[in-house]
């Protein structure tokens, strides 16, 4: 509720949503670019990410976290391939300057057409903790997932305010990584 005093000093809760929800399409794009650049504006400068491989190390720190996107992007470079990832909040609990979105999300891998390999995917769940730096900007300070079938991400359903893809329809069962 704005202030009586000062209207303008006051977000509102779905404005706070909006600026929340702002960071997954801004991964999208770093995504479909294949920009690790795009990652350093989502992340904070002390920002933790927590990889979903057993044997990796927690990683502190935004640059840390830009080199991490970098070389994985340089295999899909390499390969001449795309990929394309996606988000369905299921969750959000927000207090003071901090929040944490809970969902699920889906990436699909396009390899390079001279391969003839057809497209697949992989999904998993996942917790990111966002904090306020600004008036106009929430980032993200924690950064953790796992994998999940593809289903749990396809049969999401919508939260009002919170971020909720595309429609990504499904593959074939036999087009998902294992």
């Amino acid at each position: 509720m704005p202030s009586v005093a000062n209207p303008a000093t006051t977000q509102t809760t779905s404005s706070v949503e909006q600026l929340i929800n702002a960071n997954y399409p801004l991964f999208i794009g770093a995504f479909n670019q294949l920009s690790s650049e795009v990652t350093r504006e989502i992340y904070t400068d002390d920002a933790s990410y927590l990889s979903e491989s057993q044997n990796k190390e927690i990683y502190y720190g935004r640059d840390s976290i830009v080199a991490i996107y970098q070389k994985f992007f340089d295999k899909i470079r390499k390969k001449k391939a795309s990929i394309d990832i996606d988000f369905r909040v299921t969750k959000r609990k927000i207090w003071g300057n901090g929040a944490i979105d809970t969902g699920y999300y889906l990436v699909r891998f396009y390899p390079a057409q001279e391969t003839g390999e057809p497209v697949s995917e992989f999904a998993g769940k996942f917790a990111i903790g966002t904090e306020k730096v600004s008036a106009t900007q929430w980032k993200v300070n924690l950064d953790t997932s796992n994998r999940a079938e593809p289903s749990y991400y396809l049969n999401a359903k919508p939260v009002p305010n919170l971020y909720y893809g595309r429609q990504f329809s499904p593959l074939p069962s036999d087009k998902k990584f294992p």
